[in-house]
């Protein structure tokens, strides 16, 4: 009799506390292991997103470059060109300073901060000295030479720039050198060097040396001469007397050319 009393008295303190409902007839047993997980179905591979890649964009350099067929549409094709990623962080885009008739066309590596604001290729302390380099042996861009970049957009903090920027702005370059038209190119730098000669030589073994570039749309090979970029003669200034000898040969054989 005491124990169903009992049970009353606990039944009626559930009550009270709230638990008025049966979940189910056999209490569980919260000790026992729990069952195994049944494994969740792979989720369905996402759908795969077009991405543009380095090859893609300079596949699309190269059509605009072939379509352009002066040096003022190639300009505008420069500069609607959305495909190198040194255009987002560029303040300007730089193409190039200096006369279209020129015989002697000037190739450095890119931009620094001087060009980007400006909007001009070589204004900055080495394009100062570039000036004085050419004036020594009777050029100028405001008179017979003429002035361009291997890239078109300065690269953040004046960094090397990668192979696939390089890479991406080419058919731009070489369709510059076909449309100028100039009997020498001097190559001012390692980049642009390695860029237009596809060669992995550094500046100090290339330096001083003459090499044919084949150029699509022309039907002789334009000879090139290897110097170094006035930035580092800026940082080099001992070396000046080699450059010094480059500028002489360049001399040399655009008389013989002529």
């Amino acid at each position: 009799m005491r124990r169903v009393e009992a049970l009353a008295d606990l039944l009626r303190w559930y009550v009270a506390m709230g638990a008025d409902e049966a979940i189910g007839e056999v209490a569980p047993n919260r000790l026992a292991p729990a069952a195994p997980m049944r494994p969740l179905a792979p989720a369905p591979p996402p759908a795969p997103i077009a991405v543009a890649t380095p090859v893609g964009f300079a596949a699309g350099a190269r059509q605009l470059a072939a379509a352009a067929a002066s040096l003022a549409e190639l300009e505008a094709a420069v500069r609607a060109f959305e495909g190198c990623v040194l255009k987002r962080s560029a303040t300007n885009t730089v193409f190039a300073e200096g006369v279209p008739t020129a015989e002697i066309m000037v190739i450095g590596e890119a931009p620094g901060a001087d060009e980007d604001r400006l909007g001009k290729p070589f204004v900055g302390r080495s394009g100062q000295l570039l000036d004085r380099m050419l004036a020594a042996i009777g050029f100028s861009r405001h008179e017979n030479a003429y002035i361009t970049n291997v890239l078109f957009w300065r690269p953040p903090g004046n960094r090397k720039p990668t192979n696939d920027e390089i890479a991406t702005c080419l058919p731009f370059v070489w369709r510059h050198i076909a449309l100028l038209r100039p009997k020498l190119v001097l190559m001012c730098g390692g980049t642009a060097t390695s860029a237009l000669l596809a060669r992995a030589d550094g500046i100090m073994r290339l330096r001083g040396r003459w090499f044919d570039l084949e150029v699509e749309g022309l039907g002789n090979k334009v000879p090139s001469l290897a110097t170094y970029h006035p930035s580092f003669l800026l940082r080099a200034p001992a070396r000046k007397g080699e450059a010094w000898r480059d500028l002489l040969a360049l001399q040399t054989k655009l008389k013989d050319a002529q």
